[in-house]
């Protein structure tokens, strides 16, 4: 289980670190694909704001690598399942916003879940 906790955790944190970067390389592409509809035009102010959401990603992510390599099993999980709510907010917020159900629950809910499940795996590994 700890095996399996670990590989879905880098996987997890590469394409976290994936998307944080698109953010900041591509911005326009970046925004399309969050699921909330109609992102305004491409401004100085709002590619500001984009990259501080990339930069918060990549972070995120790089906290997985930091606890993957540093921490024990159960905190890494713990992690993960605290990490969760940042999907879920994402979901909440696409449908907030007037975004379709299948991006706020086929990319933001499904990645929630991969995440809850990644450390649900790793805390029961760990007991």
């Amino acid at each position: 289980m700890v095996l399996t906790g670990y590989l879905l955790s880098s996987l997890i944190a590469v394409g976290i670190l994936f998307i944080g970067s698109r953010f900041l390389w591509d911005p326009a592409g970046a925004a399309r694909g969050f699921g909330i509809p109609n992102p305004p035009p491409l401004s100085t102010g709002f590619i500001g704001w984009l990259a501080v959401k990339g930069l918060r990603d990549i972070v995120s992510g790089l906290f997985v690598v930091l606890l993957m390599v540093s921490g024990p099993p159960r905190l890494l999980g713990e992690f993960m399942l605290v990490a969760s709510l940042i999907p879920m907010g994402d979901a909440a917020i696409v449908l907030r916003s007037g975004g379709s159900r299948t991006a706020a629950l086929g990319i933001h809910g499904l990645t929630a879940l991969v995440i809850i499940a990644t450390g649900a795996s790793l805390i029961g590994a760990a007991n």
